[in-house]
């Protein structure tokens, strides 16, 4: 594959995990509005943003199969289709309990666009540039994950939420059919060679194993610092508006340079370093945004940023260079559990946020960052005797 045709591939790439992603979030900075538009609680408004990750997690290992066994285009295609078509439905409902639905089968159609996409590049690249190109994969995943939050909360005036649905529709559509007529063919044979391992051979392995579970456990972090922020931001001593929270969503931006940086640093000095450096880095940004301080809650916000999407780039860029086969079953796995962590984290954090308030939900994430922490202590282990 020539510079030219790898630069074309990597920007269709980015532009449809981008489009993705951009769908996940659109809720998630205009939670209070729902909230009082729809006179539900908290945990019922966030469930516009937890049953699109339910809705990634189920259906991952279908598409892990279905990519491992059929070539890339068709697939691309009926999931933007059904992506936008969800975003549409989730513009023009006033049902709360159907535009969850919406959001779930928007979600059930999101691994057709992302956990594919990683399993076509893991076997289309050489092993050389797999970490670097999955990092770049990463940043597209922050591209989109700020954009769907700024298209929520400040791009669109947030009580015009749903002009963003229909935005966000209009871009994974776009982005689906350039994807289905530039991304070069696989021929059926291609598609299916290598995949001869089971999700059952995946998961009894330790050395893939421990990465899903630092997806789990580290976006379980992530995901409940971004999703109750808001509301304690609009409460006193703060008194945030949405666009102002929404601004903060900014510091997502440091992931667009964490992924790519992460990839450079896993090379040079391994992914367990890389892993233990990020989930160190996450702690400190948890600390941090736990005073009572906007400065802090800032920069905290920029190092919880750093640290995740260093752990994740790590962990991801680990995972696709140790597949020999199966690259399809295990990206699907490793999406799997890094939504329901995701899943799970929102839920159980929003009981803690009930209960115990702020404190409860930073001493929750605080003991979940360990899993990384851990992961990156035998993933160092493993680099050294790999070396030796």
């Amino acid at each position: 594959m020539s510079f030219s045709e790898s630069f074309r591939l990597q920007i269709i790439v980015f532009a449809v995990v981008a489009a993705s992603f951009t769908n996940i979030y659109l809720t998630q900075p205009v939670l209070p509005v729902l909230q009082a538009e729809f006179s539900v609680d908290m945990v019922q408004a966030s469930l516009s943003v937890s049953a699109v990750i339910m809705g990634i997690a189920l259906f991952n290992l279908p598409f892990g199969l279905l990519v491992d066994r059929i070539t890339i285009q068709p697939i691309i295609l009926m999931g933007g289709f059904a992506v936008a078509a969800g975003g549409i439905v989730c513009a023009i409902t006033d049902n709360l309990n159907l535009l969850i639905a919406s959001r779930f089968v928007q979600g059930a159609f999101i691994p057709a666009l992302t956990t594919c996409i990683a399993a076509y590049l893991a076997k289309t690249l050489p092993p050389e540039r797999l970490n670097i190109v999955m990092g770049s994969y990463v940043s597209a995943t922050v591209v989109g994950g700020l954009g769907g939050r700024l298209l929520g909360g400040f791009i669109h005036p947030p009580l015009h939420w749903r002009y963003a649905f229909v935005s966000a529709a209009v871009l994974i559509l776009v982005s689906s059919i350039i994807a289905y007529k530039g991304l070069p063919k696989q021929t059926e044979e291609s598609s299916r060679k290598r995949s001869n391992i089971s999700y059952w051979q995946l998961l009894k392995q330790w050395q893939f194993f421990r990465l899903f579970l630092c997806a789990m456990g580290s976006f379980a972090v992530f995901s409940s610092v971004f999703n109750y922020l808001p509301f304690r931001l609009v409460a006193d001593p703060f008194n945030f508006s949405t666009g102002a929270i929404t601004s903060l969503y900014l510091a997502y931006i440091m992931g667009i340079f964490m992924g790519p940086i992460s990839g450079r640093i896993s090379n040079r000095l391994g992914s367990g370093s890389t892993l233990i450096a990020g989930s160190v880095i996450l702690a400190s940004g948890l600390a941090m945004i736990s005073l009572p301080s906007i400065v802090a809650i800032v920069c905290g916000l920029i190092l919880v940023c750093m640290g995740f999407f260093g752990v994740h780039a790590a962990a991801i860029g680990a995972l696709n260079r140790k597949l020999s086969s199966g690259q399809g079953r295990a990206n699907a796995l490793y999406v799997l559990f890094y939504y329901v962590g995701g899943s799970l984290g929102i839920m159980a954090s929003g009981l803690a946020y009930e209960y115990g308030g702020w404190g409860q939900v930073m001493i929750l994430c605080g003991s979940l960052v360990l899993i990384p922490l851990v992961v990156g202590y035998f993933e160092k282990h493993s680099d050294t005797t790999a070396k030796a």
